[in-house]
């Protein structure tokens, strides 16, 4: 899957806090860590995915990311054309304009993410007009061949989107998606609300566009299997913060963090002889609001010593190129999955 040449995009110490503000004068009374201090990078050409349970605060880094919400710190970097790295928050409206043609995003909900007063025609098109694309022949030549690429027929662009099911609508998505000739496609949930055998035509898709097109993903999932069969890395979030980015057959088969071993056994096994070992977590997740000290996951760990009830674990890289947020990473031996 990977051509990788270079970190096309660098992320380093992303914060996103969102107020609580309370009374009738609206006071702030605290902050809610969505994002709390995230670092990866993803290489030309690589599939990095994204997981953690609901609400662990992928999604708000997606978007971060690609600047649809302001984050409160840190910087998002991409590789432009001619090499260099270009910080996102330096630049100005217009020039982030002109950026987002290298980055778009496919939506979760294939049914709430497109208009529905608005023509194929018009719901592809419409980044083309938006970026300069005025003449319409050229617009429908261009859309004709997008709706093509991802298996629908080009005389679709008159109809609505009304008149299609759920997986051929995320195929419209997916074209709207590419019309700019992105670098970068961030995937948030792209195949979550669809039937299982139609996921599995998203996900090759995606797969074979990317072979053709030289795309970078962000996927961003709950989904393991799903993780596994696209993903060139994986990394795994818990409130708000990083716990592990490992390369995908060595994270499946060697977890280094508790909460990654816990994911993993999650995952159903398709052999219904085969003994479930499911680790059951106590407790609560941690409040992104009020979270614990040390490492937040520790109310939840069985493995937690009185170091990681008062010490932040630090973000540090283990041989492998793998990189775990735990203070007993490398005395830890966790069950991964076959």
């Amino acid at each position: 899957m990977s051509t990788a040449t270079g970190p096309l995009l660098r992320v380093s110490g992303l914060h996103k806090l969102f107020p609580i503000r309370k009374g009738f004068v609206r006071r702030t009374v605290g902050h809610v860590r969505a994002v709390d201090g995230v670092d990866f990078h993803i290489d030309e050409g690589e599939t990095l995915g994204l997981v953690g349970e609901s609400g662990c605060g992928k999604t708000t880094t997606a978007r971060c990311i690609l600047r649809a919400i302001e984050p409160t710190a840190g910087e998002v970097s991409i590789r432009v054309t001619d090499g260099s790295m270009v910080e996102m928050g330096t630049l100005k409206p217009a020039e982030l304009r002109a950026m987002r043609r290298e980055m778009q995003m496919i939506f979760q909900d294939p049914f709430t993410s497109l208009n529905p007063r608005m023509t194929l025609l018009d719901l592809v098109g419409e980044p083309l007009l938006v970026h300069g694309m005025k003449n319409r022949r050229e617009r429908e030549e261009r859309v004709a061949d997008l709706l093509r690429r991802v298996g629908l027929r080009a005389e679709y662009m008159r109809r609505f989107p009304h008149a299609f099911s759920g997986g051929e609508r995320q195929r419209i998505g997916i074209a709207r998606a590419l019309a700019l000739h992105p670098r970068l496609v961030v995937a948030d949930e792209p195949v979550s609300a669809l039937d299982v055998s139609v996921q599995a035509q998203i996900l090759n898709l995606l797969l074979d566009l990317q072979a053709d097109l030289k795309l970078t993903y962000l996927f961003v999932a709950h989904d393991l299997s799903v993780v596994r069969h696209i993903s060139d890395r994986v990394a795994v979030m818990y409130v708000g913060r990083m716990v592990e980015l490992a390369e995908t057959d060595a994270l499946f088969s060697a977890p280094k963090h508790p909460y990654t071993a816990a994911l993993l056994s999650a995952v159903p096994e398709p052999d219904p002889r085969t003994r479930s070992k499911r680790i059951v977590l106590q407790g609560d997740v941690a409040n992104p609001a009020n979270p614990p000290s040390g490492c937040y996951f520790h109310p939840r760990c069985q493995y937690a010593m009185d170091q990681c009830r008062t010490q932040t674990p630090a973000w540090r890289e283990l041989p492998g190129k793998r990189f775990v947020s735990c203070h007993r990473a490398d005395e830890l031996q966790l069950a991964g999955v076959e």
